[in-house]
């Protein structure tokens, strides 16, 4: 979603009587920095969390109470105003604590509220459940945009793409004087986009052609007010990964080989884009992840056991990992054992629980949207990009017994490479980014706060995903059997 629309501020979401959706302006009213930052609040039941490690006791420790914290996340700002109730204090219980602790190791250099990872198994389901809401809303409403700054992003090394960005930029430029176009910085000495020409060809262009860099994706990103993206699914991978946090509304044309993600069809895009402009877009909330990776630090002894620095005993011991990066994903992480010859050797765990050891080439741990990517190629389920779930698929498992397995999106994850494992294993984010797990290392797997926004067509959104399938993937296409002829 565009940030501007956190940053002006929205009304609440509402229907009329006849039970149909209505438009709103997305700069229409404001709203005060309180109000943005007023976080959802869901009081839950504490559940019963098993454990397999029987050292694991209760703290003795006495309960803290629960503290609001705002969340940064634009997503939340457009929900409406929810009063939580504080509970009064009671006696501690096993349950209780752990849904007040930190998921994650903390080593004091990350603040709390900028990673999932480090939230409380409470703050997560209030999240997670904070962004399923927001996303049922906003299925049935149309966002419209002062649209000003458009983000153009396509393959820079592509002849064809980069003609094709020439012409929806000047096409963008011509339509409106207020409309300001930014293309990727290598653009402008690229002879086939010839920027100095098009400057020369218009000159009410000039100030108006910009430039984006990576550096001004990460650091503004509320600088621009829609993406369109001209090219495949790699494309709009390419857009999670440059917006690591706030992401525009994303309008992907089809220009590439498959197109789950790519919804319009690049020849009508002046159709296209007139209509989501003046009409209004319609969004569809995509859950991301966010993957930490966390390396072990040397210490004296010279045992160590992972199971036990992550829920036993030494769970409780910041000092044992450091942080090394954070990335926030649209389609799978991966961890699998890269150029090595032999098998990995993973552990896999959930909340509090050591779920498993993984025996296999790999393990891919997918969002929804990546269910139809190597997810799927691994065997996994298919599954629609509205359910609030974690796919776990193993890749080649040396047991025949290892069925894919479908998580909430309130579990966190934790994959890590054991210290008596034969090698190490390589972690890689969307296919990006591949770095290795040596023994003791592991990649810390939640739900993120910052989901992607990608728009839908106005006139088939209900039935989009299954048109994507059926059109990409054949599903369940064959020739309809024959009737029978009765004889007479």
């Amino acid at each position: 979603m565009a940030a501007n629309a956190a940053e002006n501020g929205v009304p609440e979401i509402t229907k009329t009587e006849e039970g149909n959706p209505i438009e709103y302006d997305a700069r229409s009213v404001n709203s005060s920095d309180q109000e943005r930052q007023d976080a959802l609040e869901v009081v839950f039941e504490s559940e019963a969390i098993h454990r397999r490690k029987s050292s694991l006791i209760p703290s003795t420790a006495p309960r803290p109470d629960y503290i609001r914290r705002p969340t940064q996340c634009f997503v939340h700002s457009l929900l409406e105003k929810h009063e939580g109730m504080q509970l009064k204090e009671h006696t501690a219980s096993h349950e209780g604590l752990a849904m007040e602790r930190k998921m994650d190791k903390d080593n004091g250099f990350v603040e709390p509220t900028h990673q999932s990872r480090l939230l409380t198994k409470k703050q997560i389901s209030d999240m997670a459940f904070g962004i399923r809401e927001l996303a049922k809303k906003l299925a049935q409403i149309r966002l419209k945009l002062h649209v000003r700054n458009i983000f153009i992003l396509a393959k820079a090394h592509d002849e064809t793409l980069i003609s094709h960005t020439r012409e929806t930029a000047e096409w963008l430029m011509t339509k409106d004087s207020g409309y300001r176009v930014y293309v990727e910085n290598t653009l402008g000495h690229n002879k086939i986009f010839d920027a100095e020409g098009l400057l020369n060809q218009n000159p009410s262009f000039r100030g108006r052609l910009k430039f984006w860099t990576n550096k001004l994706c990460a650091e503004k990103p509320q600088t621009f007010d829609i993406v369109l993206g001209l090219g495949g699914d790699g494309t709009v991978l390419y857009a999670s990964w440059l917006f690591q946090r706030v992401v525009p509304p994303v309008l992907a044309f089809s220009l590439g080989s498959l197109g789950f993600l790519t919804k319009f069809d690049y020849e009508l895009y002046p159709t296209t884009l007139s209509r989501a402009f003046e009409e209004g877009i319609t969004v569809s909330l995509r859950l991301r992840f966010e993957a930490t990776i966390m390396r072990s630090q040397k210490k004296s002894n010279t045992k160590r056991d992972l199971v036990e620095e992550l829920i036993g005993e030494e769970s409780e011991d910041n000092h044992t990992h450091r942080l090394d990066g954070t990335h926030n994903i649209l389609n799978e992480v991966v961890v699998d054992r890269g150029p090595n010859p032999t098998m990995s050797s993973i552990e896999l765990f959930g909340d509090d629980e050591h779920f498993t050891t993984v025996q296999a080439d790999g393990v891919c741990v997918s969002t929804p949207t990546g269910s139809t990517a190597y997810n799927l190629a691994a065997g996994g389920s298919l599954c629609h990009p509205d359910n609030p779930v974690i796919l776990v698929t193993a890749i080649c498992a040396h047991t025949l017994s290892f069925r894919p397995i479908i998580l909430p999106d309130t579990i966190v994850l934790r994959a890590g490479v054991p210290y008596d494992a034969r090698t190490s294993s390589w972690a890689s984010f969307d296919g990006r980014e591949r770095v290795e797990l040596r023994p003791g290392d592991y990649v810390t797997i939640s739900a993120s706060r910052f989901p992607f926004p990608s728009v839908l067509p106005l006139d088939r959104r209900s039935k989009d995903w299954i048109d994507s399938i059926s059109r990409t993937l054949q599903w369940n296409s064959r020739q309809r059997q024959k009737s029978f002829k009765e004889w007479s």
